[in-house]
């Protein structure tokens, strides 16, 4: 072959390994064996922010010096001889995962070092795009989860003028921001009226969250409020968890069963009202809340102050609002429009024409009410079953006759479940009975002790376990 003939190959040779460098999608950046830059690439350019005028003839550690690159794999093979990958940050602002290879020549020497440059940047925002959405969809799981059914109208049944009162009080500060404290016995309806003043305030189209702080288990209820970052604790969600505090946010948060809070979380529930901003268990970092809160007890929290048991300053914190809901038998008004409301609804999920007959009525009337409005619900609701006819008969209140010594007793077995021996007739359906005498016993134990922390201690069980049984209960018997 003619030299001129070599000559045109040789160069044909390099202008194509030239344009294979520039084309390259990674950066490609080049030293000599001191760790002079002898070339780089368009995408080196376009990945790191530098220019080939900036970096071309410079030596390695020059760049490092000056900050131009955070710290170099070439200086790191000048010294050990062996390829080194690291991930590098530049100017740009990219992030990027770069190899550093010795070229030797034949007697094993050192002659130059070719970097690999390969952007990160498109895979650290498909990761934290994968991250937002998965917190997303966390988030709507635990509004789903969390969020309350809306209110009806029909739901507030409001005829006696003791009750009228407090409703006045709840049009008045529903427009507003202010806390409110609810005060009153089990079963008042406190929720209820919680709901009102939510769906009548301005924070009517967001988040409207309860949360029972009496259910919630002490080790969990500070990561279920405010929620925790990943790797928090042993067993926590890898990308971590919002808590219910950011999940109310632009919306209303129900505190319910507020005295059944535990005195270390009572301060960090001060700081959070106090400061408008909550910190994740495991987090550095404060995250900014606007939510409203509405709180909600049957306890004395006066005397709980008095004896130590809740601070004084979150006392004053959540009552700047208070509204006392009157026990049911102080609103004889409203007993017969809601007895009538509930039997209105059985009929209709039941296609039913039950009706109460005029002593029904009465003795509805003359009744003291200790369990207040659920405890009224749930014996409609057992006179519906019991009674054979459609006319609803006093004897079928039979509940109305229990001593009253009796409702301070322990539990005892539900006499209109258990068969009284063993020679009657078996239950055709053991697990329909079971469940029964289960929601019967979760019922009394509830009505009983007035909170779910000693109705689940009566029984033998954890709170959320109580919990857990009657929601599992309240959902069966929604219609399919």
């Amino acid at each position: 072959m003619k030299r001129k003939e070599i000559f045109s190959t040789v160069s044909e040779a390099a202008e194509q390994l030239n344009e294979i460098i520039e084309h390259s999608f990674d950066g490609i950046f080049i030293t000599d064996e001191q760790g002079n830059v002898l070339r780089t690439n368009h995408a080196y350019e376009e990945i790191t922010g530098l220019t080939k005028k900036e970096v071309l003839g410079q030596n390695i550690a020059t760049l490092v010096e000056k900050k131009l690159i955070s710290e170099s794999g070439s200086l790191m093979v000048m010294r050990t001889g062996k390829p080194i990958t690291l991930q590098q940050r530049f100017r740009s602002g990219k992030e990027a995962l770069i190899t550093s290879s010795p070229i030797t020549d034949k007697a094993g020497k050192l002659v130059m070092i070719v970097t690999n440059v390969r952007d990160l940047t498109e895979i650290y925002n498909l990761k934290e795009t994968v991250k937002e959405k998965s917190l997303a969809m966390e988030q709507l799981r635990l509004q789903l989860e969390h969020m309350q059914t809306p209110l009806s109208e029909q739901e507030v049944i409001i005829k006696d003028e003791t009750t009228l009162a407090s409703i006045l009080l709840a049009n008045r500060v529903a427009f507003m921001d202010t806390t409110v404290m609810l005060l009153g016995e089990t079963g008042v309806g406190k929720e209820v009226m919680a709901r009102y003043i939510y769906q009548h305030s301005q924070r009517a189209q967001n988040s409207f969250i309860k949360v029972n702080c009496g259910a919630i288990p002490e080790t969990l209820i500070e990561s279920e409020l405010f929620g925790y970052e990943s790797g928090a604790f042993t067993g926590a969600n890898r990308t971590g968890k919002i808590g219910l505090f950011e999940l109310a946010n632009k919306g209303t948060l129900f505190l319910d069963e507020i005295g059944e809070l535990p005195k270390d979380m009572q301060v960090k529930l001060l700081r959070a009202l106090q400061e408008r901003e909550i910190m994740r268990v495991g987090g550095t970092k404060p995250v900014h809340i606007d939510v409203r809160i509405i709180a909600a007890t049957n306890r004395n929290l006066e005397e709980m102050v008095k004896n130590g048991e809740f601070r004084q300053d979150l006392y004053y914190r959540l009552t700047v609002f208070p509204i006392a809901i009157p026990p049911l038998r102080f609103r004889k008004k409203d007993i017969t429009p809601l007895a009538l409301s509930f039997l209105g609804k059985l009929n209709k999920k039941y296609n039913f024409h039950k009706v109460f007959a005029p002593l029904s009525i009465r003795l509805l009337n003359d009744y003291h009410w200790p369990g207040n409005i659920r405890e009224l619900k749930n014996i409609v609701e057992r006179a519906v079953i019991i009674s054979a006819h459609d006319e609803i008969q006093p004897e079928e209140l039979h509940i109305l006759y229990q001593p009253q010594h009796l409702q301070n007793e322990p539990l005892s077995p539900p006499e209109q479940i258990l068969p009284e021996s063993p020679q009657e007739e078996l239950p055709a359906d053991l697990d329909k009975t079971l469940a029964d005498i289960e929601y019967t016993y979760l019922t009394r134990a509830y009505e009983q002790y007035g909170n779910v922390r000693d109705a689940a201690r009566a029984l033998g069980i954890t709170p959320s376990t109580f919990v857990r049984r009657r929601k599992r209960h309240t959902e069966a018997a929604e219609p399919s």
